[in-house]
């Protein structure tokens, strides 16, 4: 297993954040997940430039986190759904404030960054 070369800082609630969040496919498939795409094919064709490798590791760091649950059917070919929790659905409200403000800002932000 990974051991962290820097320990995560669990008395700051912004490193606990960075920590859960970090990852660039991770809140967008949260955002998936809580708007009804539940199945790792619906999210490889929402998320189209992410490798299936990388959101597949992406949802298990998320289900390690307690965001996500996933539930694996047994059945012949095998069949995965995921779904928030109630910890994961807790971060609806920041997304959607974290978007608003990207909105708010884009004119601004998008002279920046293609500077």
């Amino acid at each position: 297993m990974y051991n962290k070369k820097n320990p995560v800082l669990l008395e700051c609630g912004l490193h606990l954040f960075i920590e859960v969040i970090q990852g660039k496919w991770k809140i967008g498939l949260i955002w998936a997940i809580h708007n009804g795409i539940k199945r790792p094919g619906e999210l490889q064709r929402k998320i189209p430039n992410a490798s299936r490798r990388v959101l597949e590791t992406q949802l298990n760091q998320l289900v390690g986190h307690g965001l996500l649950e996933k539930q694996t059917y047994d059945v012949k070919p095998p069949k995965v759904k995921y779904s928030l929790t109630k910890l994961g659905e807790s971060l609806i409200p920041v997304i959607k404030l974290t978007a608003k403000w990207g909105k708010e800002h884009r004119a601004e932000l998008e002279e920046l960054l293609t500077t």
